[in-house]
This record gives structure tokens, C-alpha cells and sequence, in this order.
């Protein structure tokens, strides 16, 4: 079976070869792969457009039938520099690779060479015929904005043609479920350019928002979380005794007040931190769950924007578990259970990653392997499948990620769970034990939604717009057939308000045909056309956004909409 990274990494060769090739004057850079394929970075010496694709395609189709294998060979940094001497990235590279290692090493297909530290297909003539180049895209090199921009191509590779069929179907399906399109259509949000990266809710939008804090604060208010707010600004020192300030810096917002440096705050922890501080806590007040529906900014490049998934604005759904060393497991299990329960609502699965001590981190190996092994212990008891995702923890402890996946199967990362011990220590927080001592209590970070703007965004390409009943902006539209039915429309209306549901009437002087369809481009739930019979008979002709017609009483429906929109159906 082929390995899907390496075919992928392979590809990406194959590319910087097809493109050198057309383009012979091009500079190439680094070509990883990524979760669904793989990308190539150059600074080309006019623009290319997406229109060029094809053209590099064909081209790597004509180049693939001399690759017979991958040669792999060592070189000195002085040969390195002397393949590449016409290219200032890869000599960047070089400088610093050769710092590490002694050898570098190079891998040739046909007349291609590339610095590489390997991982290809054995037979790219066989292997490598499945790809697909997918987009442009603009990239500051090393990811750096203050370094030249460069062309970043994205394509993929599949081992067998039906793979990658099925990929691409899956892309037009995303299209077509896009956030950012399905959101201007049904009126949910905007982004200006007054405020890049800050998302402004509509007051639809608006409705879907609250429905989601609704259900998130009951949820938590089971669970027995206290919920508070903390401000937005806050002091320099609180950011360096947290750290933040020496290892988040360059993310953060900063101004002066009073001659004195703030931060607008990039997450909500040291926040909670004061909160515990303000009173004296028992070995009985724990575990203690605070939690906070924060608002955030994070400087994030402008390259890297897009819609509702990587904003500069947002609110995370934070809880902060205060708790002692020995309930480390149970918590987190408790947290895992209340994940579950709430990703099952949307009707999200989820895959689990544990990251583990990262190369710049808070606190000693000793902390960090309880604290790795207490995480990994508790998703051992709940006998989950989860990877390691070696060196990808927080700064101050370990991690255990959430990838909940849509109903096109892709995955999003949304909730986390991380455990620290190191900002009890730099806040000095502590507790009274029974043996009537101060004791440190460990501190659980940890987020549902994540980014409730990205999960917002991900509800909507999830459910394609077509949101449940209890989350619609509008749950019935009242459809008149003649100006002489909107007396009894109108009571309807008012029926259906009492019982608090969502509703509006059109009354336009458009056929029914067309209100119709309007409301299912709208993706209402449901439609009720009001006409003679309706008014003659009680009985409604509800329609549903499939277009589906059931006929009801009144009172049947009415108990159907309040059944539906209690349960969070």
C-alpha cells in the first residue's frame, strides 16, 4: 500500500519540476505536504494565474514516465551551496540545516534534484499518476510579512484514481457549502474593510449566535461551570507574569493608557486566574469550574484571513478548571463527556490528537511527563482512539485536541483540553489542603466551540445552510395567496410568537410558486400557504424545505414546531 505522505511529497517534486521546466528562471523554496495534499513555494519571474494549472499538469504528466525511482545521496554544505548557488532560499536553508547536520542530503528523479530529507514513493512512474493541482495562493516566505511574497501552489494525490475522484467531488461539494457565500445569502454576517479580520454579525446572525450561547451556558450550568466575564485590556504585568507577553508577544494588540503599556487580551486565562485569587479556596471548593464566552483579538497576518475560520476578532468559549493533582483524570474525563455530548447535538463526530512537550516550553520534563501521562490516562479510561502529535503542546503544558468532522467527512479542530501547571506557579495560586497546608492546584484550559465564529462557520458548510429548527433565524414562513387572507395570517402570526417561534409573512404580490422557492432559497424550515381552504378547513399545508408536503392541525403543528425547537431537534 502506498503511503499517502510520501506519494504527496513525491508530487510536490514532481511539480517544482514541471514548473522549473516552463519556467526555467523560477526560484523554488519548500514543498511539504499537508493534511489533504501537499503545496510548492516560488517566486516567479512574471505572475501566473490559475488558468496556468493545467498547463503545469500536462507537464508533469510528460516528466512522470522518466521517473523510475528516487536516488538519494549525501552532500557537504559546500556542494549543497553550489547546486543552488543561483537560489537565495535554498541557500538559507542550507545555512541553517548544515548547523544541524554534517551531511545534507539530496534526492534526484530524472534530471531533478532537490534538497530533501526524504520520504517518496519506490516507482513514481506507477505510483504518482493520481494528482490534481487545486489553487494559487499568496505566501510570505517562512511565513514572515516582512519577507517577499511568493507563489504558493496547492494541489494533491490520491494512490488510485477513484480516491482522487471522490476528493474532488467532495471540493465542489464544499463550494457550493461555502460559509462566506451561504452567509451573504442568508444574510447572516458581513467583513469591511473598517475593520479587517472582525466579522459583524446581522441580526439573523444574531439569532443563531444566541441560540448557540443559550445552549452552551445550559449545558454548563448542568455541569456546574460559574459563569463570568472578564475585560478586554488589561495591564502589561499581569501578561509577564503569565508569560504571554514573552512568548505571545508579536500576536497581541498593545497600547498605552495612562503611560502605561496594556494588551488587548489574546486569550482569557490570566483573567480567570484573578477571579480565583479573589478569595481563599479549601481542598473542598475544588474542582472549581469557571468559565467565560470571552471576546479576543489575535494579530494574524492578512494573508492568512479567511471568513469566519481565521479571524482577528473573536470569542472562545473558555473554562478554566481549578482543581488538585488527583483529580487530574476525573476532570478531564468530565470533559470529554461533556464534548461528547455536545458535538452528538450537532451531529459532529470527532477524532483525538495528544500533543505532547513542545522545543519551547515552561517547566521541567518531570511536570511535563505527569502532566502528559495524567491526559493520556483519562482518554485511556474512556478507551478512545487518539494519536500523538509529538512536540505540538502549549507553551506551559500538553494538550488533547478535538478534530470534530462534518458531514463532508472533513475535519475541523475545535475543542481542546490542556493541562498546566505552570500558571498556578507563576500567579502563586494555592489552595488549603486537610492537613491545613497551602497546596498548589493544577489548571485545566479548556474550550468547546473553540473560536465561536469558527464554529459558526462550520455549522454553516456542516449543515449547508439548512440549520435544525431551534437554530433557524426563521422557522416558519407564512405564505398568503390574496390580500383578503393576511387578517388570518396575521393571527397565526401571533399564535405562533406567543409560543415563541420564529416567524414572518410574505405578502408580496408574487406567485405562490416563487414565495416558495424564495423561502427555500432561504432555507426556511417550513412554509404554510394561506388561502380559502386553509381558512375553511383549520387544517394546514405545511411545506418543508425539501419540499415535502404534510397536511396538520394547527394545534398538531404548532406542538410539532414546540417539540422540535425544546428538544433540539
Amino acid at each position: 500500500m502506498t503511503n499517502l505522505e510520501n506519494l504527496r511529497h513525491s508530487a510536490a517534486h514532481l511539480l517544482a519540476a514541471a514548473v522549473l521546466k516552463l519556467w526555467p528562471n523560477t526560484k523554488r523554496t519548500i514543498g511539504p505536504t499537508i493534511e489533504e495534499g501537499f503545496y510548492y513555494d516560488f517566486e516567479f519571474t512574471h505572475p501566473i494565474s490559475e488558468s496556468d494549472l493545467p498547463k503545469i499538469e500536462e507537464e508533469m504528466k510528460k516528466i512522470i514516465p522518466s521517473w523510475k525511482k528516487f536516488e538519494h545521496y549525501e552532500v557537504t554544505k559546500e556542494q549543497a551551496i553550489k547546486e543552488f548557488k543561483n537560489n537565495k532560499y535554498k541557500i538559507e536553508l542550507i545555512e541553517e540545516f548544515s548547523k544541524e547536520e554534517k551531511k545534507l542530503t539530496f534526492y534526484k528523479s530524472g534530471d531533478y534534484i532537490d534538497l530533501c530529507r526524504g520520504g517518496h514513493v519506490e516507482n513514481p512512474s506507477k505510483e504518482l499518476k493520481n494528482f490534481k493541482l487545486l489553487k494559487l495562493a499568496g505566501a510570505y516566505w517562512r511565513g514572515n510579512e516582512k519577507n517577499k511574497m511568493l507563489t504558493r501552489i496547492y494541489g494533491t494525490a490520491f494512490p488510485t484514481k477513484e480516491e482522487l475522484e471522490n476528493y474532488l467531488k467532495m471540493l465542489e461539494e464544499a463550494k457550493k457549502r461555502d460559509h462566506r457565500k451561504i452567509g451573504k445569502e442568508l444574510d447572516l454576517f458581513s467583513f469591511h474593510d473598517e475593520a479587517p479580520g472582525m466579522p459583524f454579525l446581522h441580526a439573523k446572525g444574531m439569532i443563531i449566535w444566541d441560540e448557540l450561547l443559550g445552549y452552551w451556558k445550559e449545558i454548563h450550568n448542568k455541569a456546574n461551570y460559574k459563569i463570568v466575564k472578564t475585560p478586554i485590556i488589561l495591564n502589561k504585568n499581569l501578561w509577564l507574569t503569565s508569560q504571554h507577553w514573552i512568548h505571545y508577544k508579536e500576536n497581541m494588540y498593545t497600547l498605552k493608557i495612562d503611560n502605561e503599556d496594556y494588551a488587548v487580551k489574546p486569550m482569557n486565562c490570566p483573567g480567570g486566574i484573578l477571579i480565583y485569587k479573589t478569595k481563599l479556596h479549601s481542598y473542598k471548593d475544588l474542582p472549581l469550574k469557571i468559565g467565560e464566552i470571552g471576546l479576543v483579538h489575535r494579530h494574524e497576518l492578512s494573508g492568512v484571513l479567511s471568513g469566519m475560520f481565521r479571524v482577528r476578532s473573536f470569542h472562545q468559549d473558555d473554562a478554566h478548571i481549578f482543581c488538585r493533582e488527583d483529580q487530574i483524570e476525573e476532570e478531564v474525563i468530565n470533559i470529554i463527556n461533556l464534548f461528547d455530548e455536545i458535538y452528538k447535538k450537532f451531529n459532529l463526530g470527532y477524532n483525538i490528537e495528544l500533543s505532547t512537550k513542545p522545543e519551547k516550553s515552561m517547566g521541567s520534563d518531570e511536570e511535563w511527563r505527569r502532566a502528559e501521562n495524567a491526559l493520556e490516562n483519562a482518554i485511556k479510561k474512556k478507551k478512545l482512539n487518539y494519536k500523538i502529535n509529538p512536540g505540538d503542546g502549549a507553551f506551559y503544558g500538553p494538550k488533547v485536541d478535538f478534530h470534530i468532522k462534518d458531514a463532508l467527512g472533513r475535519t475541523w479542530q475545535c475543542g481542546t483540553i490542556q493541562l498546566d501547571f505552570q500558571q498556578p506557579q507563576n500567579f502563586d495560586l494555592y489552595y488549603e489542603g486537610n492537613d491545613g497546608k497551602k497546596h498548589r492546584p493544577t489548571m485545566l484550559h479548556r474550550v468547546a466551540y473553540g473560536s465561536l465564529e469558527r464554529f459558526f462557520g462550520v455549522l454553516i458548510e456542516h449543515y449547508a445552510g439548512k440549520f435544525p429548527l431551534w437554530l433557524s433565524p426563521i422557522q416558519v414562513i407564512l405564505i398568503t395567496v390574496a390580500d383578503r387572507h393576511l387578517e388570518y395570517t396575521k393571527k397565526l402570526e401571533n399564535e405562533l410568537k406567543e409560543k415563541n417561534i420564529r416567524v414572518e409573512i410574505d405578502n408580496r404580490t408574487e406567485s405562490i410558486s416563487k414565495k416558495i422557492r424564495d423561502s427555500q432559497i432561504q432555507k426556511i424550515p417550513y412554509a404554510i400557504t394561506i388561502g380559502d381552504k386553509e381558512i375553511e378547513s383549520g387544517n394546514l399545508a405545511v411545506r418543508t424545505r425539501e419540499n415535502q408536503v404534510i397536511t396538520l392541525r394547527k394545534e398538531e403543528f404548532i406542538q410539532k414546531l414546540i417539540k422540535e425547537d425544546k428538544e433540539k431537534l
